[in-house]
Formats: C-alpha cells, sequence, structure tokens
C-alpha cells in the first residue's frame, strides 16, 4: 500500500510523510525542524527534464569495400564521455531485469519514492541498524542528472563544486530527489525513465551508459547481453571504481555483487533455476571477458584518416548546423550525438595514405622530411582526400619518431602548420593574370636567366614595398633559351620567361588573383607580391594550393573546401551538411587557357612522371624550392584535383642530394602523385577539357611590321613603339646588305601580343644567286662556278634517254653516242637561282648514256 502512495497524495501531504520519516531522527542530534525541511522539499520545481546526456560523436567517410555501412565506414568517435544512448527495445532484456530486480524491485509499482523502503530506511537509521538511503531507480536518475550537470560546468572549480552538492550524505539532498522523482514519474512513462537510467549510469573507466559498457567490456551491442553479462555491468552501477571491470583486482567484489542481482532475478521469476546457476557458475576473469579499448578522438580513428579527422575536429567553430556561435557549437559538439556524414572518400584515401607511407619515409635520418596529399573535387570543394607521412599523435607526451600532431596540409589555426614555399605551381598565377591582360600563350618572352632592379616591377599594392636592389635569378635547368612562347615556358617551367612575364603585369593583380581563389599563406598573414613571388616564395598550404587549381579546372569557379556532406542531430532527424560555397572568380575562357597550358605540363614537360598515362586528361604544374628543399606536384582531371608536398617539415635540406630506395629526393612527389592518381581515376575518371578560344593562343593580335632591310636601331624603335620587346638574335646568313636586318621571329604579318619578343635577324650579306650552268660542260661549269666564289661543287651522273621515245610498253632506246648532252650539266642542286652562301655544297648532274 505505500508503495502506490507517491503517486496519489499531494506533494505538501507527502513531504510531511517523508519528512516525518527522514527527519525524526535527526531532529533530537541537530536541532533541525520539520517545517524548514518541509520548506526545502516544498521550495523545489515538480519535475527535472531528462534531457540529452553527453554522447559519443561519430566521423563517417564514403566507402564502398567490404563491411560497409550503406555506402559508408565510420572512420573516427570524438567524445567527452563516452556515451551512446539507445531505445529500450536496444537494450537485453537481462540488462533491464537486472537493475530493476537489483536495484529497485517495486520499480513498476511505485511513484518514484518507494515509502515503504523510506519507512524502513528511517526506521533502520534512527536505531543505528541500516544505512539503507532508500534509492529508487527514479531517484537515482534524478542524482545522475545532477552530476551530468555539474560535470558539464565551465571551470574545474565550479564543476567540483556542484559534483558535491549532487553528491552529498545530506537531507536536503534525499528530499530534492524524492521529489524530482515524483516530478518525473508524473511527466514520463516507466520505460522512458528505466531507459533514461540505464543511458546515463557510469559503468566507470569514462565509460556511460549500457551501450558503451556492453561494448567496452564484452564488444556487443546492449541489446546482445547475455544474462551473465548483463547481471555483472548492473554489479558495477553502484561502486564503479571498485567492481568496474576495467580493473581486474576489481573482478571479485563484481562477482560477489552480481550474484546478488542473479538471487534477486530468480527470487521475482524472471529467470529459471536453470538459467541462474548457468550464470552462477560463469566466472567473472580475463576469459569471460573482451574487452574493446575505447577509440576516443583523432588518435584512435581509422589509421588511413587520422588527419582528416583532425581537420574536422578542427573545423567545429565554423560548423553552422552546431549553433549559431562559436561557443554553441563547441558546447553542442562536446555533448556530443552527432554523426557527420563526411567528403572523405576511402576508396581512394586509403591508397593515398599508403602511397604517402611508402615513398616519404616519416623516420628519414638524413633531414625532416615531410609529405602531404590533398584532393579536392572541382566544382563543389569536397575535400575527398587529405594524407600526411608522420603518423598522427597530439597526446601531450607524444609518440616519438615518425608521429606528429601539425596538419601539413592546413594553416596554422587547422593544425598548426606555417605553409610551405610553393615554388613554380604558384606561376599559375602570373599565367592567369597574363590571360586576363590580354596576352596569348603562343608570344614570346625572353626565357634567359639573369639580374633584373626589383624596381621594374610594377606594384599597386599599397601594403607591401616599394620594392628595388637587384633580383639574380636562374632556371632550374640551367642555361639560356632565349625567346620562348608561353607554352612551352609553362611546360618546361622556365623561371625567366615567368620573370619576363611579371615585368609586363601588376604584381598586386596576381596576388588577387591567387586570393579570389583561396591561395593561404599557412601563418595566415596576406599573400606577399614582391617580385620573387612570381617563383612561388609564399610559404602556402597544400590544401589551398588544391583548391586554386580545381577552380581552374572548373571552367574558373572557386569552391570553398568543404568536409561535411549532411549531419545526424542527436534526435535523429538529418540535416544538410557544408552546402558548397562557389564564385566565378575567373572567366571560364581565361581558365580554358590555362588548362591548355597546363595540359603541356603532363604530357611531356616537368609534370610527365606524375602522369600515370591512362587516357584520362590530365593537367597541372610542378614546383621546386630554391636548393630542393620543398617539391610539389598539382594534378587534376576535370573530376579530382590532387596536390602533394614532399619536403622538409623543418630545416632546408636539398632533396635533390636525399635518396629513397634508389629514387632521387625531388622525384619522390612523382612517384606519391601517379600512384595517387591512378587509383583516383579508375574511380572518378575525368572527361576533356574545353578547348582555349583562339584569341588567348594569340593575344590582342598585333601584328608584326616588316622590317627587313632597315638597320636594327630603326627595327627596334617600331617595334617598341608597337609595344613588343625587342631581342638580338645576332646575325644570319642572308642576302640582304650586310648590317641590315634579315628576319623576324615571329616572322612579318605574325599576330603576337603585346609585350611579346620579337628576335631580330642581322644580316651577313653573304647570300648570291646561283648561278644557271645548264648545257655547259663540267669543266667549264667548275669554272665558271669558281670564279663566282662557288668552291664546293662536285659531280653526280645522270642517264640520258632517248629523245625519240619507243612504242608504249616497249624498252627504252639507248642514246647515239654522239649525243651532244653527253658530258654536260643537266640538273642542278640546289637549283639554278637559289640565294646561298657561296661556300655550301653544289652538285651538278652531268649527263651521261649509262652511270656505273
Amino acid at each position: 500500500m505505500f508503495s502506490a502512495i507517491a503517486g496519489l497524495l499531494g506533494f505538501s501531504v507527502l513531504s510531511g510523510l517523508l519528512v516525518t520519516v527522514m527527519v525524526a531522527p535527526a531532529v533530537a542530534v541537530t536541532g533541525i525542524t520539520a517545517s524548514s525541511a518541509i520548506g526545502v522539499f516544498d521550495s523545489l520545481p515538480e519535475y527535472m527534464v531528462i534531457g540529452q546526456q553527453p554522447e559519443r560523436n561519430e566521423i563517417w567517410a564514403t566507402y564502398s569495400g567490404p563491411g560497409n555501412v550503406n555506402g559508408q565506414k565510420l572512420i573516427a568517435t570524438i567524445y567527452d564521455q563516452n556515451r551512446q544512448e539507445v531505445s529500450y527495445d536496444a537494450i537485453s532484456a537481462f540488462a533491464r531485469e537486472a537493475v530493476v530486480d537489483g536495484e529497485d524491485r517495486r520499480f513498476f509499482e511505485h511513484g518514484g519514492v518507494d515509502v515503504s523502503s523510506v519507512v524502513r530506511a528511517g526506521v533502520g537509521n534512527a536505531l543505528g541498524t541500516s544505512a539503507s538511503g532508500a534509492s529508487t531507480l527514479s531517484m537515482q536518475l534524478v542524482k545522475n542528472i545532477y552530476v551530468q550537470q555539474a560535470l558539464q560546468l565551465p571551470t574545474e572549480k565550479d564543476r567540483q563544486a556542484a559534483y558535491d552538492l549532487a553528491t552529498a550524505t545530506t537531507l536536503d539532498r534525499k528530499l530534492k530527489e524524492m521529489k524530482l522523482a515524483i516530478g518525473l514519474e508524473k511527466k514520463y512513462t516507466k520505460k522512458e525513465i528505466l531507459t533514461a537510467y540505464l543511458n546515463i549510469a557510469f559503468f566507470g573507466d569514462n565509460t556511460y551508459g549500457i551501450q558503451a559498457a556492453a561494448q567496452r567490456y564484452y564488444s556487443v551491442d546492449a541489446k546482445d547481453l547475455t544474462l551473465p553479462q548483463a547481471a555483472s555491468l548492473i554489479a558495477i552501477v553502484q561502486y564503479p571504481n571498485v567492481r568496474g571491470l576495467f580493473d581486474p583486482a576489481n573482478y571479485t567484489a563484481n562477482k560477489d555483487r552480481r550474484d546478488v542481482i542473479l538471487d534477486a532475478m530468480l527470487d521475482v521469476g524472471d529467470i529459471t533455476q536453470k538459467e541462474h546457476d548457468e550464470a552462477i557458475a560463469t566466472p567473472v576473469d580475463d576469459t569471460t571477458l573482451k574487452p574493446s579499448t575505447p577509440a576516443n578522438g583523432c588518435i584512435g580513428a581509422d589509421p588511413s584518416a587520422t588527419w582528416f579527422c583532425d581537420y574536422v575536429v578542427k573545423n567545429v567553430k565554423n560548423f553552422a548546423f552546431l549553433g549559431d556561435t562559436e561557443q554553441q557549437r563547441a558546447d553542442n559538439w562536446k555533448k556530443g550525438g552527432y554523426k557527420l556524414y563526411t567528403t572523405l572518400d576511402m576508396d581512394i584515401q586509403v591508397n593515398a595514405q599508403n602511397q604517402t607511407w611508402a615513398y616519404a619515409d616519416n623516420k628519414a635520418t638524413d633531414l625532416s622530411l615531410g609529405s602531404a596529399t590533398v584532393g579536392i573535387q572541382p566544382g563543389t570543394g569536397r575535400v575527398l582526400m587529405m594524407t600526411e607521412n608522420m603518423v598522427f599523435n597530439d597526446t601531450l607526451s607524444g609518440g616519438g619518431p615518425g608521429t606528429a600532431a601539425v596538419n601539413y596540409s592546413t594553416s596554422f589555426s587547422y593544425g598548426g602548420s606555417t605553409g610551405f614555399q610553393s615554388g613554380s605551381t604558384y606561376k599559375l598565377f602570373t599565367l592567369l593574370n597574363w590571360l586576363e591582360a590580354g596576352k596569348g600563350l603562343y608570344a614570346r618572352v625572353s626565357g634567359d636567366q639573369r639580374t633584373e632592379n626589383q624596381a621594374k616591377f610594377k606594384n599597386t599594392c599599397t601594403d607591401e614595398g616599394p620594392f628595388g636592389g637587384p633580383y639574380p635569378f636562374k632556371n632550374d635547368s640551367g642555361g639560356n633559351p632565349g625567346a620562348i612562347d608561353i607554352l612551352a615556358a609553362t611546360a618546361g617551367s622556365v623561371n625567366g620567361a615567368f620573370i619576363s612575364m611579371g615585368l609586363q603585369l601588376d604584381q598586386c593583380v596576381t596576388r588577387h588573383i591567387a586570393e579570389s581563389l583561396g591561395v593561404q599563406r599557412g601563418d595566415e598573414t596576406h599573400l606577399q607580391s614582391n617580385p620573387s613571388a612570381i617563383l612561388g616564395t609564399n610559404e602556402v598550404t597544400p590544401l589551398s594550393m588544391a583548391g586554386a587549381y580545381a577552380a581552374v579546372a572548373a571552367g574558373g569557379k572557386f569552391c570553398k573546401p568543404i568536409i561535411v556532406d549532411k549531419v545526424v542531430l542527436p534526435d535523429g532527424t538529418t540535416q544538410p551538411g557544408q552546402a558548397p560555397d562557389c564564385q566565378q572568380a575567373i572567366p571560364s575562357d581565361i581558365a580554358a587557357a590555362a588548362d591548355y597550358a597546363l595540359a603541356g605540363v603532363t604530357n611531356g614537360g616537368t609534370g610527365s612522371g606524375s602522369n600515370p598515362d591512362d587516357g584520362v586528361p590530365l593537367i597541372g604544374k610542378t614546383g621546386t624550392t630554391d636548393s630542393a628543399t620543398d617539391t610539389w606536384v598539382i594534378t587534376s582531371t576535370t573530376s579530382v584535383t590532387t596536390a602533394v608536398w614532399v619536403g622538409n617539415s623543418i630545416g632546408k635540406v636539398s632533396l635533390s642530394s636525399y635518396d629513397w630506395q634508389g629514387i632521387a629526393g625531388n622525384l619522390l612527389r612523382h612517384e606519391i602523385m601517379r600512384n595517387t592518381v591512378a587509383v583516383t581515376n579508375a574511380k572518378y575518371g575525368g572527361g576533356t577539357f574545353p578547348d582555349p578560344p583562339a584569341a588567348l593562343l594569340s593575344g590582342s593580335g598585333i601584328n608584326v611590321p616588316d622590317v627587313r632591310g632597315q638597320t636594327p636601331e630603326a627595327a627596334k624603335a617600331l617595334l617598341e613603339a608597337l609595344g613588343f620587346t625587342y631581342l638580338d638574335g645576332g646575325p644570319v646568313d642572308s642576302e640582304v646588305p650586310a648590317g641590315k636586318v634579315a628576319g623576324t621571329d615571329p616572322a612579318a604579318g605574325s599576330q603576337s601580343g603585346a609585350g611579346a619578343v620579337v628576335t631580330v635577324f642581322t644580316s651577313k650579306g653573304n647570300k648570291v644567286a646561283l648561278p644557271d650552268e645548264s648545257g655547259k660542260t663540267s669543266a667549264d661549269a667548275h669554272s665558271d662556278l669558281a670564279a663566282k666564289g662557288f668552291t664546293n661543287v662536285s659531280d653526280s651522273c645522270v642517264v640520258l634517254t632517248s629523245t625519240t621515245p619507243g612504242a608504249p610498253g616497249s624498252t627504252p632506246v639507248p642514246v647515239a653516242p654522239t649525243d651532244p648532252r653527253i658530258g654536260t650539266v643537266q640538273t642542278m642542286d640546289p637549283a639554278a637561282g637559289t640565294l646561298m652562301v657561296p661556300t655550301s655544297p653544289v652538285t651538278l648532274g652531268i649527263g651521261k648514256a649509262t652511270c656505273p
């Protein structure tokens, strides 16, 4: 009868009964009054909300291999408390019965407070014969909710104070638990309360809730717990530190309590005698436990996805689906219960990570070798790959050689990296500036290595410079190629040519183009626009460089990198993740022309070693810094853009002097890229890139004037007046008077862009017309040619045929011995009238009846 009173009496009446039972023994000792205790009871709210408890967050990635779950794979769990809330039906009946029979046998009968137990406890406490607190499961749930609220407070001081209050052995706390337990019973069903208790209970070793406990100690889900397993877990909840299964020293105490629970289950008829006896006979030791070490954090993530996991966690502050402010997002992530379905594709990520590990030794002793690979989807910005050669370890003690916590792919705020010099991969932005200025790919500039005055470079950025002084630079391959067109300069990554291009452009515009394509320095300061930046001295991130090249591959549309496709919220509803955030950063025709130039890099140019030659169109660019301390290659199909960096994470050791299993250090990037792209292409393929517009091949279309016969000085003045760059090509063989212009390259009438190099050749004046010696005897012809300076003359035999033809199909008629053509010149090579240098060879064909 007492068991039903709590659900029927009003709070005021019930408070009198409870206080009478619970307080009376204390009145004589402490002088506390019953009325004051009733005041405490009545001042409390009528109920509390169970609410969401801290849970595990899950990070998922696309995966089509064995064991995938609807095309996805769980790659990491992140939590403040190891808990996964489950429904009533997802909990073994053994566990539900064990907790009721062992902790609160009249749970389904009372209204939150078991009054008979309260009376018994009160009398026992008064007589000093019982230490029972008469706590029901509902009351224990209230206590646990208060404990959880305490653990979520911002400071350690606040947390400890609230925890002490929630667990204090005081009358006020007990009365509070009683009233709020009654309120819970009025607001929630018994199933909801029982489920909430099993989801909130602490099972030791930062393990909360029955599901996490089942996985932690038995490697099964809560619904699959056996009778002895369920009873052993419930045995923990009263004293987790003493009975927790994380410590073998606790096994005996756990079994003792487990057996008490099994006895109770038998006593109420929830299990049979046979089930009871078999469970009692089951030991609690290492033979029956099957523990699973909790894999919390990115250090416990899938080994191939740790760096991406770390990037996801560091982006929590940016996820709008977690809240409106950064603080709300951090708080909600800490509370947990989110399932993030990310953009990472494990079908290609695993191979990419393996290639990084295979060719970039994270324990190299010759240098601090680092490497990173990033893959991005053009047109969306979805990050498909992110690898590093170091093993992720963000513990305070670190993991020793071969481990790191710095993410080489990202900027400082998202992984601690300050970036790496981009080398010639940065030349893309000078190329884009060149094309946007209306200059063509067929235009020619000087490719020679030399020294230029920095003051000659235009730069309208007001936050840098002015720059001055000499700027010496060399070509990576050495030498001076002279005038070279932009296509060849891009394919060969000719430094001199890009400096020549830079001299015709505003360096501030080049910087703005790079910024519009998302390029970011690792230290998160603005990009530099000094002249040396043309050749790649900005210390950038692989992620941002991959994003920039992806934009060019997507027709000029830049999309900010995104990493979450969708999210399942703690309440089970699904929301979109990060929507693509794109803008047309450069015109599509400019992008098409750049693609055309970049195709030469991977097809015969410096990036050919990165091309798997699988038929999928591929563009790209290489980059090598001074002394090869950093090396890059970036490639793209229309489907996936991939950036690979291999270099010094610390120090400046030349990769050219480093060798890995017979492969030169500066070529390791190509091994990683080629093998990565091969697998990526097998899944994603790729289409053809659009053809470049004709106007961007020839440029602005200025015709090269005809300066043949002019003095070099006059030709130079005219060409420069038209906007061309004059280049002396030196003297050449020509019939034009010596010292005059013999010709140009490009030829007169050709279209070329303003600023393009026109090579001017001056005449040696040494070409004359070859005289016609036909019909003369060999001797007379030789004599005549020698008199005119042709000294390199020889004869060849020419068989004469009869001037009288025979019948059709008959044998040719031999010539008569008296034929006047015999012994005379019949042919000349070169032909008569050809302009040539007299010392060049001349062959006279002398007629004869037969030839040897």
